[in-house]
């Protein structure tokens, strides 16, 4: 096994750990967010958000990491978004704390990671047919927030994480 495959085991261990320590893999905590009760697991993806945020523009500084964006797709956003919260809401599980669920023995999640690569298999077959229509809406090429905003990364990196701690503080005052 190399270097870039423990790595990735290691850090996959690690997030499966953060999960499960934060809870956000309990059905109810799943449920909770989907009714907009509670919150757990939209501070958790928040504040993962953050440390990768800010993790990735140093190393992107400091040279260790070229930044390659993705391209900014309008229709595979939308597209893809609507089908994650379809699957996300039928099964109670995201991909990430499905397989943590199944970590956990909770065999019923096994249903959620079928589905996703039921799906999967299914958009590579259907690769072509997307690429000259869903993925063909609004193609903005490979630009980020910063690009498009014409500011310095650091500059949405501190307004994102003064919304997330105003955002986190409300819903401490609500009890979320």
């Amino acid at each position: 096994m190399g270097n870039d495959q423990i790595l990735g085991l290691v850090t996959g261990i690690l997030f499966g750990f953060l999960l499960q320590k934060g809870r956000v893999l309990r059905f109810e905590k799943q449920i909770g967010a989907m009714l907009l009760k509670d919150m757990t697991i939209l501070k958790f993806m928040l504040s993962a958000i953050i440390v990768g945020m800010v993790g990735i523009e140093v190393l992107s500084s400091a040279g260790v990491i070229t930044m390659s964006h993705k391209p900014m797709n309008v229709g595979a956003i939308l597209v893809g978004g609507a089908l994650f919260g379809a699957g996300w809401a039928v099964m109670g599980y995201c991909p990430g704390t499905s397989v943590g669920a199944l970590g956990e023995g909770r065999w019923h999640a096994i249903f959620a990671i079928a589905g996703m690569v039921t799906g999967a298999a299914i958009y590579a077959e259907l690769y072509p047919f997307f690429k000259t229509t869903v993925l063909a809406w609004a193609d903005f090429g490979k630009i980020g927030l910063p690009e498009a905003l014409g500011v310095s990364p650091w500059v949405v990196i501190i307004v994102f994480i003064c919304v997330v701690l105003g955002l986190f503080r409300w819903f401490e005052s609500k009890g979320l």
